[in-house]
């Protein structure tokens, strides 16, 4: 532990906001600049840092050894940010020097840089880069658990950066404990894409032909599941975004116990209208037919498109847990329950009574995607997803009143 302060500078839109300093006693302290704070029109950085009349909120907080929880979600979780840490010889649990070292390429607009230019990697990168025979450094932060990449396309398909920053795409590598994770995700996906849910480019691709993997994976013969980064633009501009645990303020450990699917709706109805919650409702009942016990917090994100006016990021993170866990429930509650099988027009009703929506609009949703789903699901044959995985959603539907009622 050092007894030095640090200080680090938050950018976003590559426009200076604010720093991040690591204080003595392994303390961090995050503060707006005044610039930004007496900027009238500026950009959000995140609805946490706002009020409910929707000002600045300028109080600071300092916290101990780890970062806020807005910061704290830019950075990856569980073997993910071991793997990356052990390669940057850090400290996993000492976000302040991972946020230094995976700053360049967050997740969003954001970027972190040291005020001196300091780099906690001792590597010289542009002797890295004329050294054929080294590992690849990997420096990007993807916030999540399972092992991703960033990756340009280019002559030879996708290929990982020898520095780690920069890449439209994200590769998700296949899972260390479970089946077919890829197919499950590419299927899923693409049964979401089929029902009108807003869905990036995806797809599934053979894990060799993708260049540049370390050597930690050179030996994986399945397939990756690929994913166009929505927070890029075809040109490589950034575009702001953050996922609901930074909405609330919630570490990522949280990510299942701090908020419910009320929580995210009410949100989404106040600060997008409309065409958010219908968004919201058809990605729910969609997760709950397929049997995703894994739509937490940091599965739904805002996008910022307009810098200041957030709208709901594209779809991610859409995979059938129940073919792993066949016993999983819904991740967050709903009303008040966590059951798959609690799910009828009444619930949506008390749901839409309990977020103030407009009945109609949530039940017509709620009927609307169930029909979808129901001709979607029929195509599933020509997917990537193996008869006894199919067998299993299609038992998990049986155990859905919305379901049976659609088929009935």
């Amino acid at each position: 532990m050092t007894t030095d302060t640090k200080t680090l500078k938050v950018l976003l839109y590559n426009d200076q906001i604010g720093t991040i300093t690591h204080l003595p006693g392994d303390k961090n302290l995050f503060v707006f600049d005044s610039d930004y704070i007496q900027n009238p029109s500026r950009p959000t950085l995140s609805l946490s840092f706002k009020n409910v009349l929707g000002e600045l909120i300028t109080d600071s907080e300092i916290t101990q050894t780890r970062l806020s929880p807005f910061f704290a979600n830019l950075l990856p979780e569980g073997p993910l940010r071991d793997y990356l840490a052990k390669r940057a010889n850090l400290n996993p649990k000492h976000e302040f020097s991972l946020l230094e070292a995976l700053g360049q390429d967050l997740p969003g607009a954001l970027t972190i840089e040291s005020i001196d230019n300091g780099k906690l990697f001792q590597e010289d990168l542009s002797k890295l880069k004329s050294e054929k025979k080294k590992e690849v450094l990997l420096r990007f932060s993807l916030a999540g658990v399972q092992l991703k990449f960033s990756a340009v396309e280019d002559d030879h398909g996708l290929t990982i950066p020898v520095n780690g920053i920069g890449g439209g795409w994200i590769i998700k590598l296949p899972h260390t404990r479970f089946k077919d994770v890829p197919e499950n995700e590419y299927t899923m996906m693409e049964l979401a894409r089929r029902i009108g849910i807003d869905v990036p480019q995806t797809s599934l691709i053979p894990v060799n032909q993708v260049q540049g993997l370390p050597k930690d994976f050179e030996q994986l013969v399945d397939n990756v599941f690929v994913i166009k980064r929505f927070d890029r633009t075809e040109s490589d501009d950034k575009i702001h975004i953050e996922d609901f645990a930074q909405v609330f303020g919630v570490y990522p450990e949280k990510k299942y116990k701090q908020a419910s699917y009320r929580n995210i709706a009410d949100v989404i109805w106040r600060e997008v209208g409309e065409p958010g919650v219908v968004e919201f409702i058809k990605r729910f009942v969609f997760n709950a037919l397929i049997g995703n016990g894994d739509m937490h917090l940091k599965n739904w994100s805002l996008i910022y498109r307009e810098r200041n006016k957030p709208s709901l990021a594209p779809a991610y993170d859409f995979v059938s847990t129940i073919l792993y866990l066949p016993e999983d429930s819904l991740s967050l509650k709903f009303v008040d329950n966590k059951d798959f099988g609690s799910l009828t027009l009444d619930q949506f009703k008390r749901f839409a009574a309990k977020t103030l929506l407009p009945e109609n609009l949530v039940l017509d949703t709620v009927k609307e995607t169930v029909q979808a789903f129901s001709e979607s699901w029929k195509t599933v044959g020509d997917l990537p997803l193996n008869k006894e995985a199919r067998n299993a959603i299609s038992k998990h539907l049986q155990t859905i009143p919305l379901w049976n009622r659609n088929i009935t």
